[in-house]
This record gives structure tokens, C-alpha cells and sequence, in this order.
């Protein structure tokens, strides 16, 4: 890659024993894609392994599920539960650090939104609480969500132990970090989210009450796994079924939850939304990447996410205060995207037919010099 000095995109940043050579990572995209029972492809190896010969600093995986009851989301979707799981993507992970970067494994669990789990007949939430809006047809899905099934608070012990043996079985398929899912409505996300957690327990109610379990888990996760090897968390307020709903405490729900995930030992937290340039909550005001910059402790990055395909967006992000950004659709596109920016060349423009339609799985779309088809999860 080129050598931009003067260009912050281009600044080295470090995790402990992780080390970046530039601002921009890839960011977690849904697909459904693995096997039937969720083992990792050759094909998705060579998926991945294009964005980190294109430039990429680092790469999140896909939502993986994180055990044999109610975490899988989607048909076809990969896991890290069983050793085939584990070995299936090693090949992955040696794939991409051939091509010279690190990989994160995003860990998730789907709650009431899962719409497709064969190993079970229900879902489950944090509440009784029907998740609004429909599944998606670019996931298999139709019609309308199942009220989900209250989770007692005793398998919630449960729950934090399968995230945590997933985040072991990344360790040893050879990721370099792991990231919880705690963004898009997704289970960690319903616990945060005031209209699907209506528990009267100490994980429902106030905010300090709703982010006690995603900072359990990730206090959990993160007190398993060796010093150096990365620990995130990705948070948002909009749901993949609910784009409009935000979080009615505000800027002081924003404190406690940022607070609360960086005490609970997050190196980083990876703010996402439809539009990162945005305000946070009405018309004017800081962004949620703001928040985040300004209630995260020193010891936590800020990675930035949502719409920043454009360079002086993802260059704004950074000058304003976060470490990192990631770009989805963007780097869909545009594969070298990194390489393209340092050589000042113009990014092409995302096609959502062309590169979507009719399934979001990784085909063999006329995307240059890639195979890929998927969506921000």
C-alpha cells in the first residue's frame, strides 16, 4: 500500500499484541453461506481473504452462533459450538493472515429475531415482547416474528457460558479476537432495548439494570481469553426489524451503557447505524460514535460504522475522535477499497441488486475480482 503520511486513514493503531496498519477494517456482514451444519467453506475462506489483500487493516466475521439451543439466527449460518466448527475454520483464519491481517470472530446470539434454527421449534428474549416488523426474504425468511419465550434468569448463566466457550473455540480456530453481537436487535441488543426487556429482575427496568447482562457476558468472555487476544462489543440502538427505535433514556442511557461496556473490559466498542454522520437522538447533537468517543474509557477504542463509504466521511470519523472505522457495503464494492483511497482513487458505488439479490449468500456476482453478496449485520 502506498505510504500517505498526511492522511489519518492511513495511521498504524494497536491492540496490545494486535497491531493495524491503517484505520479501516471490514465490517461484520450477514450471510448465509456455511454448510448445513454451520462449518466454515473454502469459499468463504477465499471471501474473506480478498478484503485483506485489498487493504483491509482487520476483518469481523459474520454473526457466528454461539451454541445448540436458541443462539442460530439463520439457515446456513456458520458456527463455533462442535471441533468440525472449530476446524473448518481454520481455514479461514490461516487464509487471511497469509494475506496479511487479523480476524475477529463476531459472536451472536439471534433471540426473538432468529429466523431460521434448527435446533429449535421457539426463540427466546429477554421478554414475552413480539419483535415488530417481518423477516427477511434475503435470509430465507417470511411473515412475522414468533412472540419469543421469556428467558428464566437462571439460563442466563447458561447463555454467558456459551458465549464464552465460543470465544475459546475462536482462540483456537486461530481469530485474533472475538466481537458480541450486542448490536441489531439481536439477543445482547433486546437486553439493552427498553420495548423488548420488560423483566422486573435486576437484568430489566433502568438502564443500569438493562446493559447488566451484555456487560456480564463480556466481563465473562473477556476474563477467559488471554491478555492480547481482542475483546469487542458492537452496540447500536436500531434493530435490523426496527430501524426507528432509540434508546428513551437518551444521551444518559448512552453514558451508562459505554460506561458500563468499557468497565466490563471492552478494547473496543463498535458503534453501528443506518447513517454513522448522524445525530445520536433528534435533529442535532453528537453522534453515537460521539457518545461512545466521550463515555468509553482511555483503555477502549471507538470503531465507527455506517455509511462512511465515502473517504472524507471515514476521514471525518477519525479526525472526530474515533480510533477505527469499518465499512460493509462499501468494501462490497470495493474489495481494495483501502488500496484504492491511498492510490486517490474514487471508490465505485454500491449496487444492491447486482451484489444482493436474490439471496444474501456469497455467489459469483460481477463484483470486481471478489465473490461476495451480503448485508451490514
Amino acid at each position: 500500500m502506498a505510504e500517505t503520511p498526511d492522511d489519518v486513514l492511513f495511521e498504524s493503531f494497536d491492540f496490545d499484541d494486535v497491531s493495524l496498519d491503517n484505520r479501516v477494517g471490514l465490517a461484520p456482514m450477514t450471510r448465509t453461506s456455511a454448510t448445513d451444519d454451520g462449518r466454515a467453506t473454502e469459499q468463504m475462506a477465499r471471501y474473506y481473504a480478498k478484503f485483506a489483500r485489498g487493504g483491509f487493516s482487520f476483518l469481523v466475521s459474520e454473526g457466528v452462533y454461539t451454541d445448540h439451543e436458541y443462539s442460530q439466527g439463520y439457515l446456513n449460518q456458520p458456527g463455533l459450538v462442535t471441533e468440525d466448527h472449530v476446524e473448518s475454520w481454520q481455514q479461514v483464519t490461516d487464509a487471511v493472515h497469509e494475506a496479511g491481517a487479523p480476524i475477529f470472530a463476531q459472536l451472536m446470539h439471534a433471540g426473538a429475531i432468529s429466523q431460521g434454527n434448527p435446533h429449535a421449534d421457539e426463540t427466546v428474549g429477554p421478554s414475552a415482547v413480539q419483535p415488530v416488523g417481518e423477516k427477511s426474504g434475503l435470509y430465507g425468511g417470511e411473515g412475522e416474528f414468533e412472540t419469543p419465550r421469556e428467558l428464566l434468569t437462571k439460563e442466563l448463566v447458561g447463555i454467558r457460558q456459551s458465549f464464552v466457550a465460543a470465544a475459546r473455540n475462536a482462540e483456537e480456530a486461530g481469530f485474533d479476537g472475538v466481537e458480541l453481537h450486542a448490536a441489531n436487535g439481536y439477543l445482547l441488543n433486546e437486553f439493552l432495548a427498553a420495548d423488548a426487556n420488560q423483566r422486573d429482575d435486576e437484568y430489566g427496568g433502568d438502564v443500569e439494570n438493562r446493559v447488566r447482562f451484555p456487560a456480564e457476558v463480556l466481563e465473562a468472555v473477556d476474563a477467559e481469553l488471554p491478555d492480547g487476544f481482542v475483546v469487542g462489543v458492537r452496540v447500536s440502538q436500531e434493530k435490523v426489524n426496527d430501524d426507528e427505535y432509540r434508546w428513551p433514556g437518551e444521551e444518559g442511557d448512552a453514558e451508562v451503557i459505554f460506561s458500563a461496556l468499557s468497565e466490563a473490559g471492552a478494547d473496543y466498542i463498535h458503534v453501528t447505524g443506518t447513517d454513522a454522520t448522524t445525530p445520536a437522538f433528534g435533529d442535532t447533537g453528537p453522534t453515537l460514535a460521539d457518545l461512545a468517543v466521550e463515555y468509553s474509557g482511555d483503555e477502549t477504542a471507538v470503531v465507527d460504522n455506517g455509511g462512511l463509504g465515502d473517504p472524507d466521511a471515514a476521514r471525518q470519523a477519525i479526525e472526530s475522535g474515533s480510533d477505527l472505522v469499518t465499512l460493509g457495503t462499501s468494501a462490497l464494492s470495493n474489495p481494495d477499497w483501502p488500496k484504492q483511497v491511498a492510490a486517490g482513487e474514487d471508490p465505485d458505488p454500491f449496487d444492491f441488486e447486482e451484489i444482493l439479490l436474490p439471496k444474501a449468500t456469497i455467489g459469483d456476482h460481477e463484483v470486481p475480482d471478489a465473490d461476495v453478496a451480503s448485508l451490514d449485520d
